[in-house]
């Protein structure tokens, strides 16, 4: 019994050590010192101490910032320079003849003293745009763009922006349907740009996607908003079938009246009716005439 007990608690401790290596894995780096957080200078933390990784005799390349990359969620790597520093200063050395051996940075890195770091920039270093539209009969807030309507014929604009990040760069606004495929292109203005469409016709229904461009780090980047659906309402059939039924309408009564009236006018009136017939009776007229003059 006694054996069972020590051999449980042996179990639990063995993956309670694996557990916790399983939890610091992942790979405590962070990029500093840019405009965004996938892209700055590159920073380790080991043994309970943040420092810059030093780029003195490192000869990284894209496919160890690759690694880097990956572990923040940025995207993959379009950069990696050497920067150098105001002064000296404590630094970790990663080799990169040890990251390519799979082996984690912090197993690779050592203590250093150098004014040489490295700066590293991913690919996903841009925030999402936002996509919005809104047309000149019915406003929509972009939290309804999941079904966008516009009338035929009405003027509608699909609004591009992001937020402020980097100076400049430029919009475009792809457009894709079963039957055609279009860009058009603004520049950034206001870290935001408006797609004005003068009338809304069947050939704009489709889906559209902005994609934001910019220029930094020495690179083009870009960054695309999910898509939104655009939906084109044609009116016009509902709007000559509620103008032509109720003048067919109208046309018929006016067509009963008169038929009727007109029917009215051919019997014969109430004195006609009166009037004997003296034919039918069997006295001649002239006998009748005779009649009432002796009287």
């Amino acid at each position: 019994m006694d054996h069972l007990l020590v051999l449980l608690l042996l179990l639990l401790w063995n993956s309670g050590l694996q557990a916790e290596e399983n939890h610091n894995s992942t790979e405590p780096v962070r990029l500093v010192g840019g405009d965004s957080r996938c892209a700055g200078t590159l920073e380790l933390k080991h043994q309970g101490d943040w420092r810059p990784v030093s780029g003195s005799d490192s000869y990284w390349t894209l496919k160890e910032a690759a690694a880097v990359c990956r572990d923040l969620d940025c995207g993959s790597a379009v950069s990696v320079e050497e920067r150098e520093g105001s002064s000296k200063r404590s630094m970790w050395r990663i080799s990169s003849y040890c990251v390519q051996s799979r082996s984690t940075l912090r197993e690779c890195a050592a203590s250093h003293s150098s004014r040489y770091i490295l700066n590293l920039t991913c690919s996903d270093l841009l925030l999402q745009p936002n996509i919005s539209g809104s047309s000149s009969v019915d406003r929509v807030s972009e939290a309804q763009q999941q079904g966008f309507h516009v009338l035929r014929g009405s003027t509608f604009t699909i609004s591009c922006s992001v937020q402020p990040q980097y100076p400049g760069g430029s919009f475009q606004l792809t457009f894709t349907s079963s039957t055609s495929a279009l860009k058009y292109t603004q520049p950034a203005v206001n870290h935001s740009a408006h797609f004005l469409f003068p009338a809304a016709e069947p050939a704009h229904q489709g889906s559209y996607r902005c994609v934001y461009h910019v220029y930094v780090f020495s690179h083009d980047f870009f960054s695309e908003s999910r898509l939104i659906s655009l939906t084109v309402a044609d009116l016009r059939p509902f709007i000559i079938r509620a103008i032509v039924l109720p003048l067919i309408l109208l046309l018929e009564n006016i067509g009963l009246y008169f038929y009727y009236k007109g029917k009215r006018g051919q019997r014969p009136s109430r004195r006609e009716k009166a009037e004997p017939d003296y034919y039918n009776l069997g006295v001649p007229a002239a006998e009748e005439e005779g009649a009432q003059g002796a009287e």
